[in-house]
């Protein structure tokens, strides 16, 4: 009976209720540019600003004014605008300093992913030789306009948000060019990219039912809107909004497809008619028979979970799919023998072998409801899309276990760092101090990637030694990542960085560490903490400085990262510092530092700043 009447309800529902969200208001072009949403043609189309007007010339080209000029526009991004030189009539291969006057405003700011190319600078220290290797096209679209001296603004040691372009003519610079490189990208489109948002205040009438807003990176106090997990669409009112996701017929699905078709409303009457007193009925009924019926405490349907979840999970779970029976018997049963990482708020991680002698780690979270296991999967779609050598490979997931997911990393046979530095103490072998220096560096230089060249940026909110894995030649594979959000405050990641120091000078565990070492290292007493396996007073005095230095780096960490007044890339920077002077020393390089490196544009630019150190 209770099936027939959640069929009845839900027919009545769908048959009455069922409403797809409308497709884009405005489909407008000129030339061979689609134009998108918040950007219009018709000023009958706009519904956020007439900032966003745009006019079509000659049924060919497109341009926006901004602030009293005029911008040719030459591409949309999701986020962005390519636009030419204002009233540039011909192509220059360099341009005054002062003929792009724009600096910002409350709809548009000068995106970070513009590289200059720079002419005639009397101070070179400006000009960064990373970006040497980015593809930037000429006038005509070759690609033989490779500047002399060339600047990404992600580097923001010379120009700050808000900051013209004129900023450079104190480097005696004469001209520049610009050039729009895309995250990941290894070629530039030339033209000046604007980051576009709207205002907070306007966010509640521009966006559209089931999205969310999030910050934009230049325009100050500016937002764009977002789907939420579960709708797919550009998020906004005026344009495609966000339509429901489903699965139908075995198939993804969007927009009215989720929805049951309307009928005519006399059927709609006729069958609210008929089924109105069976529904009641029914109702009276199924009640009366679950009064009688005994209660099965945490029950709980897998296939329903599984049903409702299938899209976001076939999303976030890219490579391989596990059945629970199959991760249960590589991990013993979840014994507490097997547990690396045990989290009221993160959940735990075991170790496990599969049957063909795979070695993983399986990351159990303990979700509530269907909300919390779309913001997890949401999560795992995420990470799954970064690709970097420090980052654990995620190699599978599984949901046979309804409402908490498992989540399957490639697990280094050589154990983590928390393993290693209480095997050290209690074996008297250990990480050198090289190694340890290394493993810093790469942690730092890890966050600090995620943090500032991943978008959406990704935080880790669960920094911990038991997290950091190793492999053969001690390098970093960091995991653990926290995936379900929760009531409490998140502690930063610099925060817990600056413990996961304190752990690899003294050798003791995060219980213990912070407080004892913070004290010893403020009253100059630094040798009273460190670990006996380092032998601190048998090494020379640079490598007592270099200790002394990786424990200021903790301290400011611990003192100052939880309020935000140090972020990671400083961190990164100067352990990379630290970590050169090593090399130089004498020390040999370690091929996993190497690979961190250059595996990321972040880490480059960090080694190539003039300030900073340069690796080869």
């Amino acid at each position: 009976m209770l099936p027939l009447l959640l069929f009845i309800s839900f027919l009545l529902y769908t048959l009455s209720n069922s409403s797809p969200l409308p497709p884009n208001q405005c489909n407008e072009s000129c030339g061979k540019l689609s134009v998108p949403f918040p950007f219009h043609l018709n000023t009958s189309c706009s519904s956020v600003s007439n900032v966003f007007n745009l006019s079509c010339s000659n049924s060919t080209t497109l341009y926006i004014n901004i602030d009293s000029q005029t911008y040719r526009v030459l591409e949309f991004y999701s986020d962005a605008i390519l636009v030419d030189f204002p009233g540039s009539s011909a192509c220059r291969r360099y341009n005054d300093l002062k003929s792009f006057g724009f600096r910002g405003n409350s709809y548009f700011g000068i995106s970070i992913d513009n590289v200059l190319g720079l002419y005639d600078c009397e101070d070179s220290s400006l000009c960064k030789a990373e970006c040497e290797t980015i593809d930037l096209s000429g006038c005509n679209g070759n690609a033989d306009a490779s500047p002399s001296c060339c600047y990404p603004l992600s580097d923001r040691s010379s120009w700050e948000f808000g900051d013209g372009f004129s900023v450079f003519s104190k480097f005696g610079c004469r001209g520049f060019a610009s050039w729009a490189v895309s995250p990941g990208s290894n070629n530039g489109k030339r033209g000046v990219k604007l980051e576009w948002a709207i205002p907070r205040n306007l966010s509640k009438i521009a966006c559209s039912n089931n999205a969310n807003t999030f910050n934009a990176t230049t325009v100050k106090g500016g937002v764009r809107c977002k789907c939420q997990d579960g709708f797919v669409g550009d998020g906004y009112a005026g344009g495609a909004g966000c339509l429901k996701s489903c699965i139908k017929n075995g198939l993804e699905a969007n927009g009215t497809d989720c929805y049951t078709k309307r009928r005519s409303e006399k059927t709609v009457t006729i069958l609210a008619g008929v089924l109105g007193p069976i529904f009641i009925i029914a109702s009276l009924i199924a009640l009366l028979c679950l009064m009688k019926k005994p209660g099965k405490s945490g029950g709980y349907d897998p296939n329903q979970a599984h049903f409702h979840s299938t899209i976001s999970f076939r999303k976030a779970c890219r490579t391989r799919l596990f059945s629970y029976e199959e991760l249960e018997e590589a991990t013993k049963g979840f014994e507490d023998g097997q547990k690396l990482v045990h989290s009221s708020n993160s959940g735990s991680i075991y170790a496990g072998v599969l049957g063909d002698g795979s070695h993983i780690a399986v990351h159990k979270v303990q979700c509530q409801d269907e909300r919390d296991l779309m913001q997890v999967l949401s999560r795992i779609e995420i990470l799954s899309a970064v690709l970097h050598r420090n980052m654990a490979r995620l190699i599978g997931c599984c949901i046979d276990s309804g409402y908490t997911p498992l989540v399957v990393y490639d697990y280094p046979a050589n154990g983590t760092l928390e393993e290693h530095l209480m095997q050290g103490k209690e074996q008297k072998v250990g990480l050198d101090w090289y190694k340890r220096l290394n493993i810093a560096a790469e942690i730092a230089c890890m966050l600090a990637f995620l943090q500032f060249e991943i978008y959406p940026c990704v935080f880790h909110h669960n920094v911990q030694s038991s997290c950091i894995f190793l492999d053969e030649d001690s390098s970093v594979r960091i995991a653990g990542f926290r995936l379900l959000e929760s009531k409490d405050s998140y502690r930063s990641d610099v925060y817990d960085f600056g413990v996961v120091l304190l752990e690899l000078i003294t050798g003791s565990d995060r219980k213990e560490v912070a407080a004892v070492a913070l004290q010893k290292i403020k009253s100059g007493k630094i040798e009273e903490i460190v670990d006996q396996n380092l032998y601190y007073h048998e090494q020379p005095s640079t490598r007592k400085e270099q200790i002394q230095r990786v424990a200021d780096v903790a301290t400011r960490c611990v003192l100052f990262g939880g309020d935000g007044k140090i972020g990671m890339i400083e961190i990164a920077r100067e352990l990379v510092h630290i970590t050169k002077e090593s090399i130089d020393g004498g020390s040999r390089r370690g091929p996993a530092l190497e690979e961190t490196f250059s595996n990321s544009s972040l880490l480059q630019m960090i080694s190539m700043s003039p300030d900073s150190i340069h690796l080869p």
